[in-house]
């Protein structure tokens, strides 16, 4: 599985990575936009996958992947915390670990869905 959006955003942010206070300033917005983009997409996946289950399918997954449901959404969570307190500090540093938190956070939600879509298989 691999989404666009995701993958544009990922390349973006290691990108923002190297990036000094001006282009974090000037780029903010863009790095926002394609956030979003990568977190829509990744939601789209995975309702997709989802509505793909039998009911039976749906409440064992529910089960069987809440906790990892909720470690994705914590890091979510984490990373944009991260990028509002960087950019009320006007940090970079904090930015380019938030940026790292994001990748990180849809790497988890990729693994997640691809293994929702295995677990489909296999019921």
């Amino acid at each position: 599985m691999r989404l666009a959006q995701v993958e544009e955003a990922k390349a973006l942010f290691e990108e923002a990575k190297g990036w000094g206070v001006w282009g974090w300033l000037t780029e903010k917005r863009r790095l926002r936009h394609t956030a979003d983009a990568a977190w829509e997409a990744l939601q789209a996946r995975e309702e997709k996958v989802k509505q793909g289950w039998d009911p039976v399918t749906r409440k064992m997954a529910a089960h069987r992947f809440r906790k990892d449901d909720a470690e994705a959404h914590q890091a979510r969570v984490d990373a944009e915390a991260q990028f509002d307190e960087a950019d009320r500090r006007m940090s970079t540093s904090m930015a380019r670990e938030g940026a790292q938190m994001a990748i990180d956070a849809w790497t988890m939600r990729e693994k997640l869905i691809r293994r929702m879509e295995q677990f489909a298989r296999k019921e």
